[in-house]
């Protein structure tokens, strides 16, 4: 069987252009309920901490402090400041999963990292048989 058309066509029974698909994709799937502990994004499962606007000041001039006649702004430019993350081994509800977690959550206590584990070839091959 030969299926003609875009994804969207296919999928969802839309017609819709050839530009304006990844617009309908995109539409689609921000309707769809994110689920829970997939989370590729900048931000702390524990904290919420996320990436913050900022900017980059550039400075030119000597200070007047250091003889000069005053440093002078030359440009600003958008940046954007990103949370120390880690990845992390943590026990949650009793089993161990991975977490991406701010290093300052770490500092705090707030992970109980999973125990490391005790593994014996003689007894996994014994625990088979």
């Amino acid at each position: 069987m030969v299926v003609q058309g875009n994804l969207a066509t296919i999928v969802f029974g839309l017609k819709i252009g050839k530009n304006c698909l990844h617009r309908a994709v995109r539409v689609i799937f921000s309707s769809v309920p994110k689920l829970t502990g997939i989370c590729m994004a900048r931000i702390c499962e524990l904290t919420g901490k996320r990436p913050m606007k900022g900017s980059i000041i550039w400075r030119s001039g000597k200070s007047k402090k250091s003889g000069g006649i005053g440093t002078h702004v030359t440009a600003i430019t958008k940046r954007r400041f990103f949370p120390n993350l880690q990845r992390v081994k943590a026990l949650v509800n009793g089993e161990v999963r991975y977490m991406r977690v701010t290093a300052n959550a770490l500092k705090q206590g707030l992970v109980t990292k999973a125990p490391k584990r005790k593994w014996n070839k003689e007894q996994a091959a014994a625990a088979k048989a």
